[in-house]
């Protein structure tokens, strides 16, 4: 018997048909795409959505009214200057830009994002919503005004924006705003002060905290681990061709 024969016989006791060196070749390389694959994604970001309907609803009595009346008005179809989106960058936004109408506005905007770890994190919305509007965490009330907010591109008055400061564990996150605009539909902004940062970071998909990077921890080394093995296995088996 040669000793190919042994290493076979070794390796694949039950007699199953070896593949091909080509064929285990592939495998490696997809095997290792797959857990570069994996890393990228832990480099990609927050998901924005954002949903407009028509309303010329006034302010409304309680935080809640607003998450309720404006997700019964997402759920129905967007008539013409209004509609659903994912957005890129939560800088700048509005209505008009995006959908076309400036008035009678029904806000609602989903941030999904990670945290790494446990920690502290400061966030501030810069609305345009004429009749108030509120803000949830986790379904957590976060912030609700009823007054003309229009933030104008700075955050000197807390009465015209969303500021707050909460600790968040490790894992996936869900930010909710909500807000009703008369007019005329200023360009808005969201963004995050992540524990361990001293720069406020608009929400993004170049943010860094996507709630989809879900390799666990030990997958991308486990993956890795396989692509090697198979790598050294092929390397075994052809110098073992070589010396028979």
């Amino acid at each position: 018997m040669h000793r190919s024969d042994n290493l076979h016989s070794i390796l694949n006791p039950d007699g199953i048909p070896t593949m091909r060196l080509s064929s285990l070749s592939k495998l490696c390389s997809v095997l290792t795409l797959s857990a570069l694959s994996l890393a990228t994604q832990q480099a990609n970001a927050s998901v924005i959505t954002m949903d407009t309907r028509y309303s010329a609803s006034a302010s409304l009595p309680t935080a809640d009214a607003y998450r309720t009346t404006i997700d019964s008005l997402a759920a129905a179809a967007p008539t013409a200057g209004y509609g659903s989106t994912t957005l890129a960058s939560f800088d700048s936004v509005s209505n008009q830009s995006v959908f076309g109408s400036a008035t009678n506005i029904a806000f609602r905007y989903n941030v999904s994002f990670s945290s790494a770890g446990n920690g502290a994190w400061n966030f501030r919305i810069g609305p345009d919503f004429g009749n108030g509007g509120a803000v949830f965490l986790d379904g957590n009330l976060m912030g609700f005004k009823t007054n003309n907010m229009w933030w104008a591109g700075s955050y000197a008055s807390t009465t015209q924006d969303f500021e707050f400061l909460t600790s968040l564990g490790s894992g996936n996150h869900l930010l909710q705003i909500y807000g009703l605009e008369d007019c005329c539909d200023g360009s808005q902004q969201a963004q995050f002060l992540a524990p361990g940062n001293t720069v406020y970071t608009s929400f993004s998909s170049t943010d860094g905290h996507n709630p989809h990077a879900v390799p666990e921890p030990a997958s991308l080394p486990l993956a890795l681990g396989a692509g090697v093995t198979l790598i050294g296995w092929q390397r075994r088996s052809r110098r073992q061709q070589t010396s028979s």
